[in-house]
């Protein structure tokens, strides 16, 4: 089954807390709210690493999402990693197994994310039992 539609999201960095030679670690919170098939809100923790070269970083994130999956009430966990090199993209976001509550309960699958002239859009590709 697949839940498409758009997000917002909000964004609360905070400073570097770790930097050797222009390598440096942070921290963020992000809240996002979902419309579409799948209609929820989240909260999102990362941490990300920035390099001295041009477009290269990297951030891992976990987000629980909470609200309706086509109708069918309920939270659930997903995984972010990223890495950019060079400009080079690469995003997995996963749905963390039996992180499903109420009716979205053993919930698998995965998400995508695409961001074009500023605007946020999803796809979630999930199973039920």
């Amino acid at each position: 089954m697949k839940a498409e539609g758009t997000f917002e999201v909000t964004m609360k960095g905070e400073p570097p807390f770790d930097v050797v030679d222009d390598v440096s670690l942070s921290r963020a919170t992000f809240t996002k709210s979902f419309v579409g098939g799948l209609t929820a809100t989240s909260t999102v923790q990362m941490l990300a690493v920035r390099t001295a070269v041009k477009d290269t970083a990297a951030y891992v994130a976990i987000e629980r999402i909470t609200g309706t999956v086509d109708g069918l009430t309920g939270s659930f966990v997903v995984t972010h990693n990223a890495l950019m090199h060079e400009g080079n993209q690469t995003l997995h976001i996963d749905i963390v197994p039996h992180s499903g509550t109420g009716e979205l309960k053993g919930m698998a699958g995965m998400m995508t994310i695409t961001i074009a002239d500023g605007k946020h859009s999803y796809s979630l590709a999930y199973l039920l039992p």
